[in-house]
């Protein structure tokens, strides 16, 4: 189920971040509904002393779903004793960092031309993405929980 909203959303079933592919079947997943409709989804991978937020998605804007969303994944990485998550988005995703940011994540580091060369691994990513922006450059955000 969440393969196809994440084809859907991200253009097929791997994800690429700091250079490293991610296929979602092989990660923590959460999945949100609204009468019996997926209408979201987060992916994350756990590791010995923090979380990545690989990915979240949204069907409806508005509804408060994302927070639902990355309010479970926190909660659930707070669980595991793990005090530290972080993300990655491209620089052209523009309400994500505004999404992120108004939730406490900080900016840590821009990896300029990142993109690029995650288009060598996956050739599905768009050289222009919202707003007519081209992508180039990852993101990373944090959170400590």
């Amino acid at each position: 189920m969440v393969e196809r909203l994440m084809v859907k959303c991200v253009g097929g079933e791997i994800i690429v971040s700091k250079g490293k592919k991610y296929h979602f079947q092989n990660l923590e997943s959460v999945i949100a509904w609204i009468d019996g409709v997926r209408v979201g989804a987060a992916t994350y991978r756990l590791c010995t002393d923090e979380c990545e937020l690989i990915s979240m998605n949204t069907t409806v804007e508005g509804a408060g779903i994302g927070t639902i969303l990355i309010s479970f994944v926190e909660q659930t990485v707070r669980q595991t004793g793990i005090h530290r998550i972080w993300l990655i988005t491209s620089n052209d995703n523009l309400d994500a960092l505004r999404f992120y940011q108004r939730r406490g994540y900080r900016i840590t580091a821009v990896y300029p031309n990142a993109i690029d060369e995650a288009r060598k691994i996956k050739n599905t990513i768009p050289t222009v993405g919202y707003y007519d922006i081209p992508i180039h450059d990852e993101i990373e955000l944090k959170k400590l929980l």
